[in-house]
């Protein structure tokens, strides 16, 4: 089966994604976790809990708030 291509018409723009800015806020757990030896120590502890442990669990929420953040400013 022969498979053509039909050129769209002259009128219609392309459909490509719009880019915004609000898709950079993803970056910051990238950059948040991305060095660990900024935070692989054991002091302050909270709770009992080393820095280390409970310093990834706070950016485990930040960045679930940051992703609904943006899915909601990208949806509209």
């Amino acid at each position: 089966m022969l498979c053509t291509m039909t050129p769209e018409p002259e009128g219609k723009a392309e459909s490509r994604p719009r880019r915004s800015r609000w898709v950079l806020l993803l970056l910051l757990p990238y950059l948040g976790l991305c060095f660990p030896i900024v935070y692989a120590r054991s002091t302050p502890a909270l709770w009992g809990f080393p820095f280390f442990y409970w310093y990834q669990l706070v950016w485990v929420v930040l960045a679930s708030a940051l992703l609904a953040i943006v899915y909601r400013k990208l949806k509209t």
